[in-house]
């Protein structure tokens, strides 16, 4: 059933995925949308680089999930005109991987490292002179006998990009020369990014349609394009390969996506607090066992987005549906329940 699919609003990128988000990534700054705050700042330091020419410092983007950190470093690769290698951080798990990285590294590369928190402790030490010093320290042998290498690395970028800014240590931030936060953007954003993957995959979309997914897509581009690709679906095979509002509004029913952009598992988390808790204060593993997910899922993909629109909210006690909340789902708000809020 469509209604079960469980991902069409998840921030996470499912592998299959993969090739239709790179065919509609931006190529350079003037074609990404939003971040402009962010993007001053890179321009900037890539110009005083490149009259330098020198490597750009350092850069760890951090975020909620979806905003556009691999694309942004797709884009600075680009802007300085040097190639651009990928992994993530649970895909290093020995020194010996990041070795082989980095001493195939060519000068000015850029080195993107996604999911970066979860890199290992100690090859995150094994960074530090890389990072420091363009260094690497490679101990050979064992023992009384074991003796420290130093070998010479070339003047790289490294780009780390993460949804979990506090699992970084202290020292390891510090190394970046640029941190940078991505924030969700504005439905106007969204609405210009929409019309702009259509283009790319060729589909026509009326400015009421495009408004109208802009306004149910979590104000997350990944979840704009997710949506746009179901939706284009739904208009070539109901209606005449055109998105109007109308069509994306019956298209978005079938995937019970619903005005505000929430889910069937948004409203049973928000229905069972309120059935089953009185509203409310709930622990967040009661909620999880509640309607049978996961409580990281719950705490990743769910909750933040609530707590955002304001339908949820985080008491010491647990958590509380709100009277936003309760307005949207058609149930009466009992006053008793402002006294935990």
């Amino acid at each position: 059933m469509i209604q079960e699919d469980k991902q069409v609003l998840s921030t996470s990128q499912k592998e299959d995925e993969k090739s239709f988000e790179f065919s509609l990534r931006p190529k350079n700054f003037s074609e990404y949308i939003g971040q402009q705050n962010v993007k001053d700042n890179l321009n900037i330091s890539i110009e005083a680089a490149r009259k330098r020419n020198e490597p750009i410092e350092h850069v760890l983007l951090y975020g909620p999930p979806g905003l556009g950190k691999t694309t942004l470093a797709y884009i600075i690769s680009s802007e300085i005109n040097s190639n651009i290698k990928v992994t993530s951080g649970p895909a290093i798990e020995k020194v010996g991987d990041l070795a082989a990285i980095l001493t195939n590294l060519q000068e000015g590369d850029v080195l993107f490292i996604d999911e970066v928190h979860r890199l290992n402790k100690v090859i995150e030490e094994v960074l530090y002179p890389a990072m420091e010093d363009y260094a690497l320290d490679i101990i050979i042998g064992k023992g009384p006998s074991a003796r420290t290498l130093r070998l010479d690395l070339p003047k790289f970028t490294l780009i780390g990009a993460t949804t979990r800014y506090d699992l970084l240590s202290s020292p390891f931030r510090d190394r970046f020369g640029h941190v940078f936060r991505l924030d969700y953007y504005n439905e106007s954003e969204i609405e210009r990014i929409i019309k702009n993957s259509a283009k790319k995959l060729n589909i026509e979309v009326e400015d009421e349609g495009a408004k109208l997914l802009s306004s149910r897509s979590r104000l997350t581009p990944r979840i704009a394009n997710r949506l746009l690709k179901r939706v284009r679906d739904y208009v070539q095979v109901k209606g005449d390969g055109i998105i109007t509002s109308d069509l994306a509004n019956s298209a978005l029913e079938m995937l019970n996506v619903d005005s505000y952009g929430l889910d069937y598992i948004d409203r049973r988390i928000l229905e069972n607090i309120i059935d089953k808790f009185n509203g409310g204060p709930v622990g967040i593993s009661t909620i999880a066992a509640s309607v049978s997910e996961e409580v990281g899922t719950i705490e990743e993909v769910y909750e933040p987005y609530l707590m955002r629109v304001g339908f949820l909210a985080r008491t010491p006690r647990g958590r509380v549906v709100t009277e936003l909340g309760y307005k949207h789902l058609g149930r009466d708000f009992n006053d008793s329940q402002n006294k935990l809020l």
